[in-house]
């Protein structure tokens, strides 16, 4: 950043680096189509996740289970039609990774492919799962990876539950992001998180940790759009700041707009041919 504007160069992975050895902290926000990867992109921030939340927050699923390779493929090349300048990754849905490393590669390749996102996501720091890192940051596709919480392992975690409170598991997720960072990650995502955990995490790492609701001490953070805007009113974590009550607008502009139909007040000599 140059006096508090963002860079207008398109943003790479490479930049992610930099602005943690700068200690400058990144800035990232899910969207999911191209209007508001416009906006979202306009307003400067670094880059923009087309996550597999778009199950939860768009498509009405419990989960983000549901959600499809196909799926995200159309979305993220939506998002990456309204985008210029952030950096677009895109989530990898249940099943598109998990089977084996040739299909790991495959569906990744395609969806980089397909969309023109500059980077995937991925869950889990499993020994598995540094090794299908690697091969994937071998066959030249960025990865950025997630660990905590990990939504597409729900079930087996037991819902939306905050980990490594224990002192294992606290060292079981700083063993995963060390070795996440080995097998080629340029950044972590850090998922209901103790602050003083992912505090140790930021500081065992090279590169960044993204937080969300993992507290002020990652080098960036990511919230999801819809519950930014207040457009996702029924769902309030503690680690959510909303920052708008979109809802409510929407609710009031859509309601004025149908009684001026029902009084025939709308369309009137100004709005017609």
């Amino acid at each position: 950043m140059d006096n508090g504007k963002p860079q207008q160069r398109p943003i790479t992975v490479r930049d992610f680096a930099e602005r943690k050895r700068k200690g400058e902290k990144l800035v990232i926000m899910t969207a999911y189509d191209a209007l508001f990867g416009r906006l979202v992109d306009e307003s400067g921030v670094d880059a923009i996740l087309v996550g597999d939340s778009v199950g939860t927050a768009i498509m009405g699923y419990p989960s983000t289970l549901p959600v499809t390779l196909d799926h995200m493929i159309y979305h993220a090349s939506a998002v990456r039609r309204g985008v210029k300048r952030a950096l677009v990754i895109i989530d990898m849905p249940f099943l598109s990774y998990q089977a084996s490393i040739e299909s790991a590669v495959l569906n990744c390749g395609r969806a980089i492919q397909e969309t023109g996102s500059a980077a995937v996501k991925v869950e889990g720091g499993s020994p598995e799962m540094l090794d299908t890192v690697h091969a994937l940051v071998r066959t030249g596709i960025p990865v950025m990876a997630h660990i905590g919480f990990t939504p597409q392992s729900v079930n087996t975690i037991g819902g939306a539950r905050v980990q490594g409170r224990e002192a294992e598991g606290a060292e079981r997720l700083i063993a995963e992001a060390k070795g996440l960072e080995q097998a080629g990650a340029f950044g972590i995502v850090l998922e209901l998180v103790p602050t003083g955990v992912s505090e140790r995490i930021t500081a065992a790492v090279e590169i960044p940790t993204i937080g969300i609701g993992a507290g002020a001490r990652c080098d960036g953070q990511v919230l999801v759009l819809p519950d930014v805007l207040g457009l996702n009113d029924t769902f309030q974590p503690k680690f959510l700041k909303r920052y708008a009550e979109m809802a409510e607008e929407v609710r009031s502009a859509v309601g004025a707009w149908a009684r001026d139909v029902r009084s025939g007040s709308y369309p009137d000599a100004e709005h017609s041919f």
